[in-house]
């Protein structure tokens, strides 16, 4: 057995528990031609579970903000109020995508995925069916939190799908194509929240609805998704695809303690704790444009309120095609290293806020569209490569919780900075100071950027010599 298959294998088995959620045991290695006919067909059928799975993650992630006008107009909820269930569902998200992803590490991907998403679904059924006896702030709060908390099983078993069955010089590609999850289920809630809305007459439908339909795409998913290769009797994807890791496990880390992973690869690993401060202001800048994006198109550069509105829409539609060139860059340019990519985009962020920003008043309204579409194709490159990193720079058996880290300080740090943090400035000091801030945020998200690519070209260049001489991880 290789030292890759030795490595993969003992992942797979090594932390073998006697419970259904644990990592399944590795099988007999089938034979190379029915290895040749298989590994193919698993990678797609593995790939079409998690994009399914964890686009339907965001048809139940929070659909308040669709119902808001009925809140407000029916049951006085103030926009305070709506602001504390959305930060409630955020903040609960983002430690969720954390500590979850410590057990998800441990945990079959197959059944881990449907399970968080059924969990969400029954949430958003208790909250439609809840809110017959009582309509309050403090409930849909309460049941958000607890939202968010299921919610945050979604992206550590994906992370971890995509690196046991996708090798490191191809991730940055797949990856944005998978991050396209987000984008197909967040214009589907909207669509399946209205069509349910109208359909049965009630604004609950707009929760109930789409988590029936969760909870059907929760078996698809279970259906499709594999844990690992071994466990299908196939090689481990860095014998298949010949494309080392840039780090790998020994027996001795394999056997580490829950505690004694996370600290040493993780909390006290400088690479992570680089990659996880750039998060912040990488998601400082995302929230930062976008959230503000209306009222300053309204304020600032004269746009009525539907223009304002249409400047968050194009917005996010530019990150689509942004995310899948960044992923391809990274992977065909870069020759899978994620900084540079990361550094280059945030570059023309930087440009692209400058043309946002400086133009006059009287200058035409297209050019601030111009300036949004090209933020917004940026900068969603860097947040998926971030997520990317984590997984590649961390061995496998953290994978999921290395990514739930960096993930953790964006939705904690970076969004509350975004929208906290930037409405204080406008406020307190004016929209020239925010977007001083603003840029502030682009120059240290490229610092800690090329603080992380030190380390990633160290951790490729050892990986290079691993595969020329056969060395051991040391």
């Amino acid at each position: 057995m290789t030292q890759h298959s030795h490595h993969e294998a003992g992942e797979a088995g090594g932390r073998r528990r006697s419970g259904w959620l644990s990592v399944p045991a590795p099988r007999p290695q089938l034979d190379p031609e029915t290895v040749r006919h298989r590994y193919p067909r698993l990678r797609t059928q593995v790939f079409l579970g998690i994009f399914i799975g964890y686009a339907a993650y965001y048809l139940i992630r929070n659909n308040v903000p669709l119902v808001a006008s009925i809140l407000e107009a029916e049951y006085g909820f103030s926009t305070f109020g709506l602001g504390l269930i959305t930060n409630a569902a955020l903040l609960s998200y983002g430690f969720s995508k954390f500590l979850t992803a410590i057990i998800s590490d441990r945990s079959n991907a197959r059944w881990f995925l449907p399970i968080g998403l059924v969990l969400s679904a029954i949430a958003n059924i208790v909250l439609a069916f809840s809110s017959a006896l009582s309509v309050t702030v403090a409930l849909f709060a309460v049941i958000m939190i607890f939202n968010g908390l299921f919610q945050g099983m979604g992206w550590p078993p994906s992370g971890r799908v995509v690196v046991h069955w996708f090798s490191t010089n191809e991730r940055g590609s797949k990856m944005a194509i998978w991050n396209l999850a987000h984008n197909v289920g967040g214009a589907g809630a909207g669509l399946l929240a209205a069509a349910s809305i109208s359909a049965f007459g009630q604004w609950q439908a707009a929760f109930w609805a789409p988590s029936i339909v969760c909870v059907v795409l929760a078996g698809v998913a279970f259906l499709l998704i594999r844990d690992n290769p071994p466990s299908q009797g196939l090689p481990p994807i860095a014998e298949y695809r010949d494309n080392p890791d840039k780090v790998e496990t020994t027996e001795a880390e394999d056997s580490e303690s829950t505690w004694e992973r996370v600290r040493k690869h993780v909390l006290t690993n400088r690479t992570m704790i680089n990659l996880a401060l750039a998060n912040v202001f990488v998601y400082t800048l995302r929230y930062g444009v976008l959230v503000w994006a209306p009222i300053y198109l309204v304020q600032v550069r004269g746009a009525d309120l539907g223009a304002g509105i249409a400047g968050f829409s194009v917005f996010e539609l530019a990150g689509i095609p942004g995310t899948l060139l960044c992923g391809w860059v990274s992977d065909k340019v870069f020759k899978g290293r994620r900084s540079p990519a990361g550094v280059l985009f945030l570059v023309g962020v930087g440009l692209a806020v400058l043309l946002y920003w400086l133009p006059a008043r009287d200058e035409p309204l297209w050019l601030a569209y111009t300036a949004l579409v090209l933020i917004g194709g940026l900068i969603y490159g860097p947040v998926m490569l971030i997520g990317l990193q984590a997984l590649d720079l961390s061995p496998k058996h953290v994978a999921g919780t290395a990514a739930g880290f960096t993930g953790l300080f964006g939705y904690a740090l970076g969004a509350t900075l975004a929208s906290s943090g930037v409405g204080f400035i406008v406020q307190r000091f004016g929209w020239d100071q925010a977007f001083i801030f603003i840029l502030v945020c682009v120059a240290l998200g490229i610092l800690f950027l090329l603080l992380v690519n030190t380390d990633e070209k160290r951790l490729a260049e050892r990986a290079r010599r691993r595969a020329e001489q056969g060395e051991p991880e040391s």
